[in-house]
């Protein structure tokens, strides 16, 4: 893998929690919303593709439930695991979100709940670029991440060490708009996971939509679509 150390490091971070992961995060509001959100705009039989899949759940479990074509990716190989277990319906590959191959506009929805915290700036400059070509004309991302102004901060996080990279909320909505997406809407909200000691994080919410066609070709003309 071309990223070894820092996706190696999230990984084990991941390994090591397993489904405690998801009984901390699995019931914050805000993503379940997002979903909601999500499954009403997406057409019978859509492919959606949930990077950060975790254990499955929410995201991919309740997407199948929905009938949508849903393939998962993350780096830990016991989140694969865990998931391919718990949400039958689904896909789920250990891979790295920087190294998934997969074609420009192929994906009628992209999920990315915090899967791109551990990785040096550039190169989650480069995957939000990567990630909003996959997104088909009139599809949509939803992102959600914590929002910081921090590169490689050593931090402890659920009992693991890790190393935290984000960009303030401005920087984030720069990038995705810069992408060729049109921010429907982002919040920044308060969540506390349901893990020994840790206290309230910020966390922002963004949708997000690419254009058809026409309406990129025309913007110049016309500005951002709605």
């Amino acid at each position: 893998m071309a990223h070894s150390s820092d996706s190696a490091s999230a990984a084990r971070a991941f390994d090591a929690l397993g489904v405690r992961y998801e009984h901390a995060y699995g019931h914050l509001p805000e993503q379940h919303a997002a979903l909601d959100w999500l499954i009403d705009r997406l057409p019978a039989g859509a492919r959606v593709l949930d990077i950060g899949s975790g254990t499955g759940r929410p995201t991919a479990e309740r997407l199948a439930e929905a009938g949508f074509e849903v393939t998962g990716i993350d780096v830990s190989a016991t989140m694969v695991e865990i998931a391919s277990r718990q949400v039958p319906a689904a896909v789920f590959h250990q891979v790295d979100a920087r190294d998934f191959e997969t074609e420009p506009g192929s994906w009628d929805a992209v999920c990315a709940f915090f899967p791109f915290l551990q990785m040096p700036r550039a190169e989650l400059d480069a995957v939000l670029a990567r990630v909003a070509t996959w997104v088909a004309p009139g599809g949509h991302l939803v992102l959600a991440t914590v929002p910081a102004d921090v590169e490689e901060l050593e931090i402890t996080w659920m009992g693991q060490r890790v190393r935290a990279t984000s960009y303030p909320t401005e920087v984030y909505l720069e990038r995705l708009a810069a992408a060729g997406l049109t921010v429907l809407h982002a919040e920044v909200s308060r969540f506390t996971p349901d893990f020994p000691g840790m206290g309230p994080e910020e966390q922002l919410f963004c949708y997000a939509r690419r254009p058809t066609e026409e309406r990129i070709a025309d913007r110049g003309a016309t500005g951002p679509a709605d």
